[in-house]
């Protein structure tokens, strides 16, 4: 992580959960941090408990994903007042319970547009900045087992997954799509997915939790994100698949 030390990461949703953990880990090796959620309040809170220097170094910023508008603001501000953005975490992502064929339309699409259109708003304004310095960077997408395969848990009773697996496999083509572009615009900038399985995180109800264990922590997560970002320059991890001892 040494050639990282001072670069500018940038992890969405990271209010909570595999956002925060992620933050709280590239504080310790030495980068600087914007943590963007739209709960600023909750980066705050964990801000004040980090260590003074630690402190100086991470910037919790409001930022609505689904939000182009939002999300320009956002990088706007990055990009003036700490010079780019050298690392990109595209974690941000909500999941909601029911039947794609009964849920309200308005709630898949919020899932839609979260987990599919954030990861593109986000990705185009950090690419931007990436090869208008001609800086290395490297973008690394959380997608999930359900990126790869659609997994059904609860018995004979329908699942209640809806369209969440469906945006995690755009998740899945996305990446292989930004790494044939970034290859083909002639950068060295890296793209990375990392698919957990089942991770203690807000968005899990807890039902999902106590009917599956063991479970991953945010932790876990975290690492294979520090992991990938330690490769040599000429070493790219497409694809790193987590899941519990013992799990599905």
């Amino acid at each position: 992580m040494e050639r990282w030390q001072g670069c500018v990461a940038v992890v969405t949703g990271a209010s909570s959960g595999i956002g925060a953990a992620t933050v709280k880990d590239l504080l310790k090796a030495n980068l600087v941090v914007v943590g963007l959620a739209r709960r600023l309040q909750r980066m705050e809170e964990y801000k004040a408990e980090l260590p003074a220097e630690q402190q100086k170094r991470f910037y919790p910023y409001t930022c609505d994903v689904t939000s182009q508008e939002s999300v320009d603001q956002a990088f706007d501000w990055i990009i003036k007042e700490l010079g780019g953005i050298d690392i990109l975490v595209n974690n941000a992502g909500i999941f909601k319970t029911g039947q794609a064929v009964t849920l309200d339309p308005v709630e898949l699409q919020q899932v839609v547009q979260t987990n599919i259109m954030g990861v593109v708003y986000c990705t185009q304004r950090a690419f931007k900045s990436m090869k208008e310095r001609n800086f290395d960077g490297h973008v690394v997408n959380i997608n999930s087992v359900t990126g790869h395969s659609v997994l059904h848990l609860s018995g004979n009773a329908p699942p209640g997954m809806n369209v969440y697996p469906a945006t995690k496999h755009a998740v899945t083509a996305i990446t292989e799509v930004y790494r044939q572009e970034f290859r083909g615009l002639k950068t060295k900038i890296k793209i990375t997915s990392v698919s957990p399985g089942l991770v203690d995180t807000e968005i899990v109800p807890e039902y999902y939790k106590k009917s599956a264990p063991p479970i991953l922590k945010p932790e876990d997560v975290s690492s294979c994100i520090l992991f990938t970002l330690s490769t040599p320059p000429h070493m790219q991890v497409h694809e790193i698949m987590v899941k519990p001892l013992l799990g599905e």
